[in-house]
This record gives structure tokens, sequence and C-alpha cells, in this order.
């Protein structure tokens, strides 16, 4: 007679159903791991309407975008309002938002030509070396908007030697207490007005206002 193996038996692998093709069984991976992948997979982004009248002097561009922003659930407003900062003060035809939050292989905001050479690859925050090693390869320009006080700091001079290597990125910083005041900014629906003169950055509401001054670090 055959030997019956018990249920719960691991001892054989047990061939994993299509909906569980993506998780090890809990032997391989701990139980509590897996179910907060699930929750956490399970958490939907919040999506933000933007309406902006961007007026840019520097650049003698003006005109209006009706941007649609999803907020990753480990994306803070701050995080989010400096994107749409720097898309602000990259807007052109076909710049778009990425899955950079989530996928290293996208960028935060990009402009790519018709053909999908990537012309433009913008991320915010300190992101990793490496990864903007690979962009710069990627991309004809780099630009990463910094903010974070003394993290920031450190970061660029931690990595400054690597990026020193690299002719297409330009670096610019934002103070805390800017993106701070910036992401004060934040609803649900935005309707704002973002005036740049001469480097400085206005973005308004119907009641609030805030200004700042981005500072290049690099690349300029």
């Amino acid at each position: 007679m055959g030997t019956e193996r018990s249920f719960f038996d691991l001892s054989v692998p047990i061939p994993p159903s299509p909906s569980q093709k993506r998780y090890h069984r809990c032997r391989d991976y701990p139980c509590h791991l897996i179910m907060r992948t699930v929750r956490t997979m399970a958490t939907k982004a919040t999506v933000f309407k933007a309406s902006l009248q961007i007026a840019d002097m520097d650049r003698h561009y003006y005109e209006d975008h009706n941007i649609t922003l999803a907020r990753h659930p480990s994306e803070t407003d701050e995080r989010m309002m400096v994107r749409l900062l720097a898309y602000a003060l990259n807007a052109q035809e076909f710049l778009e938002f990425g899955q950079g939050i989530t996928n290293d292989e996208e960028a935060d905001i990009w402009k790519k030509d018709l053909t999908g050479v990537i012309d433009l690859w913008i991320d915010v925050g300190t992101p990793d070396e490496r990864l903007i090693r690979k962009a710069c390869g990627r991309s004809s320009e780099v630009r990463i908007y910094s903010y974070g006080g003394r993290t920031a700091d450190i970061w660029l001079a931690q990595n400054l030697t690597q990026f020193e290597r690299q002719k297409n990125l330009i670096i610019v910083n934002l103070a805390t207490e800017d993106t701070q005041a910036l992401a004060l900014l934040a609803q649900r629906t935005m309707q704002l007005q973002v005036i740049i003169q001469d480097g400085q950055v206005t973005l308004s509401d119907n009641t609030n206002s805030v200004t700042l001054n981005p500072q290049p670090v690099f690349g300029f």
C-alpha cells in the first residue's frame, strides 16, 4: 500500500494555484510578511486633480495644464507637491508623470519623443546614485529636485564624485521650509496659479500662496 500524505506534510512541494504563483509558501516566506504584502497591494493610490495656470517668464512659457496625480500610499503630501512643482518648472508638450516611486525603470516625470526615446528624466527626493547613473545613460537630460534639509546635503556630499562623471545631470535643491509650506496647498482638487520669474516660483490658490527659491547645486 502507498503511504498516505498528511495535509500538513510540507516535505513534498505543492504546485501553487495560478492566484498564488507570485507568493512563496509560509515556510519560505513569513506569513505575516505575506499578509502585509497583500494588504499593501490592496491599498489603492489616492487621486488628486490639479489645474495649473503657468506663467513662466524665464522660459517664456504660458500655458494651462489639467493634471491627474496618483499619490501612492507611501508618498507624503510634501513629495507629491514637489512632483507637481517639478512638473510646473519643466512644463512642455509630452511631459508626463511616471511610476518612479514604485518602478525603478520609470522616472517620477519624463518626456519621450514619438519614437519612445527619453529626452528628459526628472526625479524628486534623494534617489540612489546607481539609479541616477542608469537614468543618465537612458535620457538626454536628467534633473533631480532634492529636498529634506540636512539629509539632502549629506546625500549630495556623499555622491558628488559619482555625480561629477555624469555630464547630463542637473540637481536643484529645495529648502525644507519651502517644501513643507508647499505641502499645505495639497487638496484633492487644486486650482493653482504658478508664476516663475528670475528663478523664483510662486504657487497660489484662492486663499494661500507659497514662494520658493529653488537652488541649483549641481550641473549648472
